[in-house]
Order: structure tokens, then sequence, then C-alpha cells
């Protein structure tokens, strides 16, 4: 396999990810996010060899009254999932937004993937709750990303 390749991605790019690895399982197959234009918005994705292997979408919006960005939609092909892909793009986009000066990051995170964004640094926050699009339990997860 060759190196991934942290690249911007349009919203429509992210798509087909999206379904593959965040609706197969799920009542809904809507994969467009009423967020994905906002201002500031900004889709990254990991590129082997041409392909895009892996999708996140990273939206500026505030948690508890600060500054911060929403992560949405992260996706790794369900092929390669347990590689350390997703984790590499999770950390680019870290990197990326705390050089920016952005303070925290935070999702809704599946549970079924709380285990990995504990590894990378985000804390649970609050009780779980089910997400009404997927009908998934979920929790909250932040990280305060380094001045």
């Amino acid at each position: 396999m060759s190196t991934p390749e942290v690249v911007e991605l349009t919203p429509e790019q992210t798509h087909p990810l999206r379904l593959a690895v965040l609706r197969f399982d799920t009542p809904t197959k809507e994969v467009v996010f009423p967020e994905d234009t906002w201002p500031g918005a900004v889709h990254l994705g990991l590129r082997i060899d041409g392909a895009v292997v892996a999708t996140s979408s990273w939206v500026p919006r505030e948690h508890d009254g600060s500054p911060g960005v929403q992560l949405r939609g992260m996706a790794t092909a369900r092929s390669l999932q347990g590689t350390g892909l997703g984790g590499v793009l999770l950390e680019a986009g870290c990197t990326r937004f705390a050089a920016e000066g952005v303070p925290l990051v935070w999702a809704r995170a599946r549970d079924a993937a709380l285990a990995f964004y504990l590894r990378h640094g985000f804390e649970v926050e609050g009780d779980g709750f089910v997400d009404q699009a997927t009908q998934l339990p979920h929790h909250l997860v932040v990280r305060r990303l380094a001045p």
C-alpha cells in the first residue's frame, strides 16, 4: 500500500464513503449534511493510489459557548478499518485546527467508535443518546487542542 496523502475534498467527494460506511446499516441513506457548505467547513480525506479511502468533515461550531470545530462524517473504507488510517486523518485534522488556534474539537460519536476517539485524546461528555438519523447509540466526545 502506498503512503496515504491527506487531501482537501469537496462535500460531494465524501458522499460515497459516507454512504458505504456511515449509512449502510441505518434507516436513512442521506449523506448530505446541511453544514457541508457552511463558511469555514473543511472536508479532509486520505487518498491512496488515487482512491479516497477515508473522509472527515470539520465544521466551525461552538461547544458549550466555546469556539470549536465539530467533526462530522468520519469514515474509513470498511476494508481498511483497524489499519490506523482513520487515526492518521483524525490527527491531521486536529493538527491543522490547533495550528489555526481552534481550542477544541467535538463530535457526536457512535458508541461503536468510542474506543477509537478515546485512543486519540477525546473524552466523553455527558450521558449517551440515540441519534435521530441513525437510530444508533452515541456519546458526545471532546478533545482539547494544545495552543
